[in-house]
């Protein structure tokens, strides 16, 4: 690791300071997943601060998924990626603070998601996709109810089809605010369950058609009535 990785930290609060630091020399590919940071007595050394707000930078940085912290005599803070189930969480707590995003705004972000992703997944979407698809919707039709959670991982599994990783993990670590939006319209509309499964089943037929253009007008349709449900307004 080069000696001169980071510089002092001398404004703000440091702890902070040096998460911020250690961020950008990932951003930077300084650092890349499974690189190991300096030694705890090196970073204090660069970063000009204590052992103390070292310490609870690497708290920090552990929380939020960035780097694993691994004891024994080859131990130490080593980068790694965020778990998406870690993302979705974050993502989902931001939300839930947001007073100003609700449901209908969450269904109109997967309009425009999902409506815009399903030409990739049409095109690239593989016999092992179009099993795993198919494989959610057996057990949808197998749940003595409709279950939200069943009807999010399918979405994600969709998003999967497309085999572009940034929509895929976006798509991951949108499940949870997604699952919360379908409860709500499940309370408006208990009975919309079944016609939901169906409509799954009828965009995973198209995709295993290369037929981007009957998947659209399925999805839409099937968005469309969450849509409704959450009280989106149309445009007239």
């Amino acid at each position: 690791m080069a000696a001169t990785l980071f510089s002092p930290v001398s404004t703000g609060r440091v702890s902070d300071e040096i998460v911020e630091r250690i961020k950008a020399a990932i951003r930077g590919g300084a650092l890349a997943p499974g690189d190991q940071l300096p030694a705890e007595r090196e970073l204090t050394k660069q970063l000009g601060v204590s052992r103390v707000s070292v310490r609870d930078a690497l708290r920090m940085l552990e929380a939020n998924g960035l780097i694993e912290v691994r004891v024994g005599a080859r131990g130490g803070a080593f980068v790694t990626a965020p778990a998406p189930q870690l993302v979705g969480e974050g993502f989902a707590h931001m939300l839930l603070l947001a007073a100003d995003v609700d449901a209908a705004q969450i269904t109109e972000a997967r309009l425009v998601f999902e409506l815009g992703m399903l030409e990739l997944a049409c095109a690239r979407a593989t016999a092992e996709d179009i099993a795993d698809l198919r494989e959610i919707c057996d057990r949808t039709d197998a749940a003595d109810s409709y279950d939200p959670a069943l009807s999010a991982e399918f979405h994600t599994r969709l998003a999967r089809c497309t085999h572009n990783e940034a929509l895929a993990l976006f798509a991951e670590s949108f499940q949870q605010p997604l699952a919360s939006s379908l409860q709500q319209a499940r309370a408006v509309d208990p009975a919309s369950g079944r016609a939901a499964a169906a409509e799954h089943r009828a965009v995973v037929d198209a995709i295993a058609d290369g037929d981007a253009k009957r998947a659209r007008s399925v999805m839409a349709a099937h968005i469309g009535r969450t849509a409704e449900r959450v009280g989106v307004k149309s445009e007239s």
